[in-house]
């Protein structure tokens, strides 16, 4: 079992920081979250019962590439995903680039995470589609892919064309979301699926077993898939074990969102010194035991 560090919601100015704790705890990989604007959203939210999102306008969103390149400059073997990455609300040029970009500056430590988002107003902002995501970013992946890898491709209304720099191993592609479509693209297209909510055991029970019956229609199996999956389960390392025997192969924690009533009233609510204590506490009692 992997232990991911799920650092959505975090200050900007604490990931660095953040990090280094993360590497130094043995955590696998550190990921955040991807959003450009925050606005009175019409779209719903999918992840609520309200339809309303959790944050508000002075939630911090960093820019995602930029901050795995901070990080990856203080870390050496932290790995770095997004969770998820709204790949169809960019051009294929600007994926391809900043992707393939970070991978080469942390030395092959990036996964790419992505999902075709649920927030309309954000692809408005950047002049795609929203309707024709889930087709574009079907397409948009084997050719990522291809360009990653340094190939020359051929696109329509292009000549053939390569980008540079390009990283020397493959950049694994989790592809994000709970919805049929989603794990239909996970099980054809990804090297693995990546939950981005919190899920109670029968919950990702169902996710698990419409995610085995997508494999096998792609004639594939759990065999070398990623299953990376939030639970709603308290930190247990037996627990952790069981999850594991029935094919997750890694999980994702925020070790402060447990934080006892002592932690938040010493090292106080949001900072980072209670991060760090509370991953020091997980890296005890967790980690060192799986």
């Amino acid at each position: 079992m992997r232990y991911w560090l799920g650092a959505s919601f975090v200050d900007t100015g604490q990931f660095v920081e953040l990090a280094r704790a993360a590497e130094r705890c043995g955590f696998d990989t550190l990921t955040l979250s991807d959003h450009l604007f925050y606005a009175d959203f019409a779209s719903p939210y999918p992840y609520s019962s309200s339809g309303r999102p959790r944050w508000d306008a002075s939630t911090h969103w960093p820019d995602v590439w930029v901050t795995i390149g901070a990080m990856a400059a203080v870390t050496t073997t932290l790995r770095f995903s997004p969770n998820v990455y709204i790949a169809p609300a960019r051009d294929l040029f600007t994926v391809a680039k900043q992707v393939s970009t970070a991978a080469v500056l942390s030395h092959d430590r990036v996964t790419f995470g992505v999902g075709v988002g649920w927030c309309e107003e954000e692809f408005v902002g950047t002049g795609q589609d929203f309707h024709t995501r889930g087709r574009r970013l079907n397409a948009m992946i084997p050719v990522l892919r291809e360009l990653w890898a340094g190939e020359t491709v051929t696109v329509e209304g292009l000549p053939p064309l390569s980008i540079c720099p390009t990283p020397e191993r493959p950049i694994p592609v989790l592809v994000g979301g709970d919805s049929e479509a989603a794990l239909r693209r996970a099980a054809r297209l990804g090297d693995g699926w990546i939950g981005n909510r919190i899920y109670t055991e029968e919950q990702f029970d169902d996710v698990l077993a419409a995610l085995r019956r997508h494999l096998d229609a792609n004639g594939r199996s759990l065999d070398g898939f990623e299953v990376i999956a939030p639970l709603a389960v308290l930190p247990d390392a037996d627990t952790y074990r069981r999850f594991e025997a029935k094919g997750v192969t890694g999980t994702m924690a925020a070790p402060w969102w447990l934080a006892t009533d002592e932690e938040k009233a010493r090292y106080g609510t949001g900072s980072l010194d209670l991060k760090i204590v509370t991953m020091e506490r997980f890296a005890e009692e967790v980690i060192a035991k799986t």
